[in-house]
């Protein structure tokens, strides 16, 4: 997948997330969606290569930095619970989709219980814990 189709992929799902708003706080070069006022994804380029910043359990990011190449620490975020997304070879529509609804469920889980716009234990499970 390349970068321009990283970025559409992503934008397309965090649009789905029930309660999700894209914001511009840090100018045009930034796109970050929040749910419920608490970032859960973030995309630029990083010096010209479009990347996609998203939370991640530190035990799973790790393991996906192991995995994939195109996955490294959070960029300007804290490296232990936030990863980097480039485009690349083995970087698929729908590991991009379970990347961002398991960044979601992160940051709804985190909310207090009347905000939350969905039951983050349900919402949204990952395919790729199954393979």
């Amino acid at each position: 997948m390349n970068g321009t189709t990283l970025h559409k992929t992503a934008a397309d799902c965090a649009e789905e997330l029930p309660g999700a708003q894209l914001e511009h706080p840090f100018g045009d070069g930034w796109e970050v969606f929040k749910v419920r006022g608490k970032v859960f994804m973030l995309m630029t380029e990083v010096p010209g290569r479009p990347v996609v910043i998203l939370k991640a359990d530190p035990g799973e990011a790790h393991a996906l930095r192991e995995q994939y190449s195109h996955i490294t620490p959070g960029y300007h975020m804290n490296k232990k619970h936030w990863i980097t997304l480039e485009g690349g070879d083995g970087v698929d529509k729908e590991l991009v989709r379970d990347l961002v609804t398991d960044s979601y469920r992160l940051v709804v889980t985190h909310l207090p219980k009347a905000e939350q716009p969905v039951d983050p234990h349900t919402y949204g499970t990952s395919t790729r814990a199954a393979q």
